[in-house]
C-alpha cells in the first residue's frame, strides 16, 4: 500500500504521537551525527575525522537536548507491549512469531545493509584500494549498528519482561533502575571490573520498561520524570564521576553511553517525561491529513535511512575530496556556513540510497499459523542471540581488514568482521525460519 493509503485507513484508536516519536527520535540521531562528524584535512594532506563536541567542549550541554536515542527504545517498548499482547491472545507459545514479526522492519535492511557493505570492503581489498577516508568509512558506517543490537535485545526479552510488569507494575521499573545504580556503584565505589557491561541492559530496559507503562496509560505525570530525570543527572553530572557529554566522547575515560550510566538513565527519565508533556498538543497537529501522512511515509523507510546516512555523509565529503576541495577546520567560520551546505548534500544522498533499498524494509505478508512448531522458539531465541553479537561485534571491528583478521575486543571477546557477518546472517535467517510456523508464507 501506498503511504497516503495507509493513512487515510489509519484507524482512529491509533496513537499517532508514538509514530511521531518514532520518525523524530531517529531523524534527530541522523542530523546529529551529520553535525558531529568534523571530518578535516591535515596540513600534510591527510584526511582527519573527529567529533566536533570533543572540539568544542561547551557545545556538549546540547546533548541533554538532542541525544533522543532513550525516546527511541521508549517508543519501542510501548509498541513491543502491544504486538506481544495482541499476538498472544491469537496464538498461544507465539515466542517465534512475535520475534519474526517485530524484526522483520530491522533484520532484512540490516542484512542488506551489511551484505553490501561487507561485499564492496571485499572487493575494495582485492583490488589493492585503500587509505585515507576510505579506511575510515570502512570503520565507521558500522558503528550504528550497536542501536541494532541494543533493540534485538529489547524485542527478546519482552515477552518476559512484559510478564514482570504485568504483575509487578511499577516495581519491575523500580527494580531495573536499582540494578543500575548497583552496577554504577560496583563499578565507581569498588572499581569491580566487567560489571558496567551488565549496564547495557538495566539502562536501556529500564526505559524500554516505561514503554510498557505508557502503554498501561500508567504515566499520568510526566513532568514529574522530567523533573526528577533533569535534577538527577544534573546532581550526578555535577557531584558524581559522570562527563557532561550524554553521548561518548573520543578518549574519555568515562562515557555516558558506552557503557550506559545512571546519569544517561536519568536522562532518558527527563527525555521521557518532556516528549509527554507535547502529547496532547502534537496530537492535534497529527489529526492534519498532510502532516499524518508525511510520518506515515517517513516511518515506511526511517531504518533504511538510518542505515545508510552515514554513508551518504562521507560519500559528500569523498566528492570534495575527488574534487580537489580543502576541508575547513572544524568548528571555524568557514566550517559553520558549509553546515546546510553538507547537510543538504547528505539528505539528497540519502534519499538516493533509501530510494535503491527502501524495499527490503517492507514486511512480508504471511499466514499466520495455528501454533509454532516445536523447535521455533528455541530457535528464534538462538538467532536474535546471534544476530545480537554479530551486529555488535561488527559495530565494534567494522569492515576493514576482512581478509588480515582484523579484530576488535567485543567487551571480553576478540571479534573478526567476516565472523560477525556470519553471525548476523545466520542468526537472521534463523529469525525468518523459526517465524513462519507451520502455515508458511502467503
Amino acid at each position: 500500500m501506498r503511504p497516503s493509503d495507509l493513512a487515510a485507513a489509519t484507524p482512529d484508536s491509533r496513537d499517532r504521537f508514538v509514530d511521531l516519536l518514532r520518525v523524530a527520535s531517529l531523524g534527530t540521531v541522523v542530523l546529529g551525527h551529520w553535525l558531529m562528524a568534523a571530518v578535516s584535512t591535515g596540513a600534510d594532506g591527510r584526511v582527519q575525522v573527529g567529533n566536533l563536541l570533543a572540539l568544542q567542549p561547551r557545545l556538549q550541554l546540547l546533548t541533554w537536548v538532542f541525544q533522543v536515542m532513550p525516546v527511541f527504545f521508549f517508543v519501542g517498548g510501548f509498541s513491543h507491549a502491544l504486538s506481544c499482547r495482541s499476538l498472544g491472545r491469537r496464538t498461544p507459545r507465539a515466542y517465534s512469531l512475535f520475534l519474526r514479526a517485530r524484526l522483520q522492519r530491522l533484520l532484512r535492511p540490516t542484512a542488506v545493509f551489511i551484505g553490501v557493505w561487507g561485499a564492496a570492503a571485499l572487493g575494495l581489498q582485492l583490488a589493492g584500494r585503500g587509505g585515507g577516508l576510505l579506511d575510515i568509512s570502512l570503520r565507521l558506517v558500522a558503528q550504528p549498528l550497536w542501536f541494532v543490537g541494543i533493540y534485538l535485545a529489547m524485542v527478546a526479552f519482552t515477552p518476559p519482561l512484559l510478564r514482570l510488569h504485568d504483575r509487578w507494575g511499577w516495581g519491575a521499573f523500580g527494580g531495573l533502575v536499582a540494578a543500575a545504580a548497583a552496577v554504577d556503584l560496583l563499578r565507581f565505589g569498588f572499581g569491580v571490573p566487567y560489571v558496567e557491561y551488565l549496564a547495557f541492559a538495566f539502562v536501556w530496559l529500564a526505559i524500554h520498561q516505561l514503554g510498557f507503562l505508557r502503554a498501561d496509560g500508567r504515566l499520568a505525570r510526566p513532568y514529574l520524570f522530567a523533573g526528577a530525570g533533569l535534577v538527577g543527572a544534573a546532581l550526578l553530572v555535577a557531584y558524581g564521576p559522570y562527563p557532561l557529554s550524554m553521548v561518548g566522547m573520543p578518549g574519555e575515560k568515562v562515557s555516558n553511553m558506552a557503557p550506559p550510566t545512571l546519569a544517561l538513565l536519568c536522562h532518558g527519565l527527563w527525555l521521557v517525561g518532556a516528549v509527554e508533556l507535547l502529547r496532547a498538543p502534537a496530537t492535534r497537529w497529527l489529526r492534519r491529513p498532510r502532516v499524518w501522512r508525511a510520518v506515515v511515509a517517513a516511518n515506511g523507510v526511517s531504518m533504511t535511512a538510518f542505515l545508510w546516512h552515514l554513508t551518504a555523509m562521507l560519500g559528500v565529503y569523498g566528492v570534495l575530496l575527488a574534487a580537489g576541495a580543502r576541508l575547513p577546520e572544524p568548528g571555524s567560520g568557514t566550517w559553520w556556513i558549509q553546515v546546510p551546505l553538507r547537510i543538504v548534500a547528505a539528505a539528497t544522498l540519502t534519499a538516493v540510497l533509501v530510494a535503491v533499498f527502501r524495499s527490503f524494509e517492507k514486511p512480508s505478508v504471511v499466514r499466520e499459523p495455528s501454533a509454532p512448531r516445536a523447535w521455533a522458539g528455541p530457535a528464534a531465541a538462538l538467532g536474535v542471540t546471534l544476530c545480537l553479537f554479530g551486529v555488535l561485534g561488527l559495530s565494534t571491528v567494522g569492515f576493514g581488514g576482512l581478509l588480515e583478521g582484523r579484530t576488535a575486543l567485543l567487551i571480553a571477546v576478540r571479534v573478526t568482521a567476516p565472523v560477525a557477518v556470519a553471525m548476523t546472517l545466520a542468526g537472521w535467517l534463523l529469525v525468518e525460519r523459526a517465524g513462519r510456523g507451520r502455515g508458511g508464507a502467503a
